[in-house]
C-alpha cells in the first residue's frame, strides 16, 4: 500500500478498552490491576518511545491514572473482568483459568476514531467493543494494521459472562482478513480458525508459551525460540508480545526477529501481576541490541533483499542470546529510553510491513493504584 502524499506522516492507532481485572486464586482475590491489551501494549510503547495514539472507552468509576487518556461515557461502568485460577499446575507450567466478563462498557464506534492517517493500527479488543464497522475504518486509516484475534472471536455467556470462542467465520469479520498485515492468535485461539486457509489471506502469528511461537505467511513458515521465565501472571502475554513485535516492525527488522523481540517482551509481562514496568538498564541493552540487528538485516537486505521472506537472517542466534543475556540484568529505576530514529530500509516480499519507524517523545509508564 502506498502512503497518500498529502497526510504528513503521524504514529500508531491502538483501539481497545481499558478494564478493570480481578485475578482470583481458589475464589479468592489475590490482585486487582489495570486491564485490557491497550494497557500492556501502551507500557511496551511508552518504554521504547513508539509514538501512539489509543482510543478506549471506560466508566466514571475508571479507577486508574494513565497517560493515554479514556473517553468516559456517562451512565456507562469500566469493563470488568474477574480471572479464576486454581492451585494445580500441569506439565508445561499453565494454571487453569476461567475468564469472565463480569460487566461492559460501550463498543468503540467509527465514529470515535480519529479522521488522521496512522503509520500502523492494533485491533486489541477484549470485551467484544471492536465492531466489525470499527475495524474497516481502522484499514482505512492506517497503512498496516495488526489484529489480536481475540477482539474478533471472544464471545460472552449470558449468564455469568464466562468467555467463549466463536469460529472466524462466523465472527463477522472473515471478509476483511485479506486487508489485515498481521492476525496474533495463542495456540488455544487456533482451534477457531483454519490457519492454513488463513495464512493465505493475511500473515499469522501463532504464539505458543514457554514454546516461542510461529509465523505463517502463505507458504513460508518460521519457528520462534522462547525465552524461559517464571510465570506470575499470565494476563497480558499476548498483549506484550504483540507490542514487542509490532515495536520490531516499527524498528525496522525482519519479520523473524520482530517476532523474537515480542517474545521477550512477553517473558517480561508474565513476571509481574498486572502491567509490567521496564528498568532503565534493560531497555537500554535492548535498544543497543536491536540497532547492531537492524544493521546488520540492513546489509542483508541490500544483498538479497528478493529472497527473504520469512527467512532467519544470518546472526538470528546471536540476537536471540543477547536478548536473553539482557534479560538476565539486575533490575534498577525505572527511566526512559531513546531508540534510535533513524529511518530502516523494508525487506522486500514480507507481509504488509510497516515501512518507516516512528517515535515519540519521552512518555512515563502507566503507573495506577488500586480499584
Amino acid at each position: 500500500m502506498v502512503r497518500d502524499r498529502k497526510y504528513p506522516q503521524r504514529r500508531g492507532l491502538i483501539v481497545g478498552n481499558y478494564c478493570h481485572d480481578v485475578l482470583l486464586r481458589d475464589d479468592v482475590v489475590v490482585a486487582e490491576t489495570l486491564g485490557g491489551a491497550v494497557s500492556f501494549i501502551s507500557a511496551v510503547f511508552d518504554g521504547v518511545l513508539v509514538r501512539h495514539n489509543s482510543i478506549s472507552k471506560v466508566g466514571r468509576d475508571f479507577a486508574y491514572s494513565t497517560h493515554h487518556e479514556p473517553i468516559v461515557v456517562p451512565g456507562s461502568k469500566t469493563t470488568l473482568f474477574h480471572a479464576h485460577f486454581g492451585s494445580e499446575i500441569d506439565g508445561d507450567g499453565h494454571q487453569d483459568r476461567v475468564l469472565k466478563r463480569v460487566r461492559a462498557c460501550d463498543p468503540i464506534w467509527p465514529t470515535d476514531l480519529p479522521e488522521s492517517r496512522f503509520d500502523f493500527g492494533m485491533a486489541v479488543g477484549v470485551g467484544g467493543e471492536i465492531l466489525p464497522e470499527t475495524l474497516e475504518k481502522m484499514l482505512e486509516l492506517c497503512e498496516t494494521v495488526s489484529v489480536d484475534i481475540q477482539a474478533l472471536i471472544r464471545d460472552f455467556d449470558a449468564i455469568d459472562g464466562t468467555v467463549k470462542l466463536v469460529d472466524l467465520k462466523e465472527s463477522g469479520f472473515y471478509h476483511l482478513l485479506p486487508r489485515i498485515g498481521f492476525l496474533k492468535a495463542s495456540g488455544e485461539e487456533t482451534s477457531s480458525l483454519d490457519v492454513e486457509e488463513v495464512r493465505k489471506l493475511c500473515c499469522v502469528v501463532v504464539t505458543n508459551g514457554k514454546h516461542g511461537c510461529t509465523v505463517y505467511w502463505q507458504d513460508e513458515e518460521a519457528q520462534i525460540g522462547p525465552f524461559p521465565t517464571n510465570q506470575v501472571d499470565p494476563t497480558g502475554a499476548g498483549d506484550s508480545f504483540l507490542a514487542g513485535f509490532v515495536a520490531g516492525l516499527v524498528q525496522g527488522l525482519p519479520v523473524p526477529d520482530a517476532a523474537l523481540l515480542g517474545n521477550f517482551f512477553g517473558s517480561l509481562a508474565v513476571g509481574q501481576i498486572g502491567v509490567p514496568k521496564f528498568d532503565l538498564r534493560l531497555l537500554q541493552r535492548v535498544k543497543d541490541e536491536v540497532q547492531r540487528r537492524k544493521v546488520h538485516c540492513n546489509s542483508c537486505w541490500e544483498r538479497k533483499a528478493e529472497d527473504l521472506k520469512l527467512m532467519k537472517l544470518a546472526g538470528f542466534e546471536q540476537f536471540h542470546a543477547s536478548l536473553s543475556a539482557a534479560k538476565m540484568m539486575p533490575s534498577c529505576p525505572v527511566q526512559e529510553c531513546q531508540w534510535d530514529l533513524s529511518i530502516s530500509p523494508p525487506a522486500a516480499d514480507q507481509p504488509k510491513l510497516l515501512n518507516t519507524p516512528v517515535f515519540e517523545e519521552t512518555i512515563q509508564t502507566i503507573d495506577g493504584g488500586k480499584p
